[in-house]
């Protein structure tokens, strides 16, 4: 996200929230399973604004799941909406997403809202920042599509996705193995 004062981002798996607490975290988009208790881990933060999503991390129909949305990927827009058109936006801020794991849906919202705050960047270099942001990021292709039509990018974050993905199997092999695991061979299949 870019703004005046560019704010630090980062995106950590629910496991790494308690060492951030100490880093003036200002913004928090927590996406969590729609079964999860809230987390403890916020009450060590200091004042923080803070909207949490509930849905799972998956890319096709699961009984009993909730695959994510257009709705979502609207309440992140949202979120980034509000952050960027706060009224003390010259201060400095932290903005941390998480999931569960740290590597889809909280990838995938951080794309969404690095591509919301700078709409004339290439699709390309986002998905470069968002690999030095969290190396082991494997965006949601579900709501990179979503994102991809509401901000009006016309297939651009779509296709650096799978360019992205190409590069991170070449990389970190075990994510595409463990991709195909998880049951998300569609996404590894988007690389090649």
């Amino acid at each position: 996200m870019q703004v005046a004062h560019a704010p630090e981002l980062t995106i950590c798996g629910i496991e790494e929230l308690p060492a951030h607490s100490a880093r003036k975290v200002t913004h928090v988009l927590s996406i969590i399973d729609p079964d999860r208790a809230e987390l403890d881990a916020f009450a060590a933060y200091g004042h923080h604004v803070r909207t949490t999503l509930r849905f799972h991390d998956i890319i096709a129909e699961i009984s009993g799941q909730i695959m994510p949305a257009p709705d979502h990927v609207a309440e992140v827009l949202k979120f980034g909406e509000a952050f960027l058109s706060r009224a003390d936006r010259e201060a400095s801020s932290h903005v941390l997403v998480h999931c569960h794991m740290g590597v889809s849906r909280s990838t995938a919202a951080m794309m969404t809202l690095m591509a919301q705050a700078n709409p004339d960047e290439p699709a390309e270099a986002l998905f470069a920042l968002l690999a030095k942001i969290r190396p082991q990021a494997w965006p949601n292709s579900r709501m990179i599509a979503f994102a991809d039509e509401q901000l009006g990018r016309r297939g651009e974050l779509t296709a650096a996705l799978r360019r992205h993905y190409g590069r991170q199997i070449k990389l970190q092999p075990e994510l595409g193995e463990w991709m195909n695991r998880l049951g998300r061979q569609a996404e590894v299949d988007m690389a090649l």
